[in-house]
């Protein structure tokens, strides 16, 4: 009756392994789920991503502003007449400026320091 026992109890190990351990078993599913729930996450932040570029896509081609917006971002290009001001940190100095050949104005006089008195 031992021996019988232990017999079923072999049998139902050897049943369980394959349903536990095995390809496809209980345990790769799960690590497999795991995999796709995080894939889910990318594809929907790409996927948001994808519809901002096309949303930007589309103001580039219907409209003038977006195009002006990047011309004046990231090329610094300005309209004629409009004026440059550039506001710098306290701790920052400001670089030294060329006057242009296009320009026919001198360049303005260099600041005397001032002299604290006491």
């Amino acid at each position: 009756m031992r021996l019988l026992l232990l017999v079923l109890v072999a049998l139902a190990g050897l049943i369980q392994y394959p349903l536990w351990m095995g390809r496809g078993g209980w345990l790769t599913v799960w690590d497999m789920q795991e995999h796709v729930s995080s894939q889910r996450a990318i594809n929907d932040g790409l996927r948001a991503r994808n519809v901002a570029l096309l949303a930007e896509v589309d103001d580039l081609r219907t409209g003038t502003e977006a195009a002006e917006e990047r011309a004046r971002a990231e090329l610094g290009m300005m309209r004629q007449g409009e004026l440059f001001v550039q506001v710098l940190p306290p701790d920052v100095k400001p670089p030294e400026v060329k006057p242009s050949s296009k320009t026919n104005r001198a360049p303005a006089p260099a600041a005397k320091p001032a002299t604290a008195t006491r």
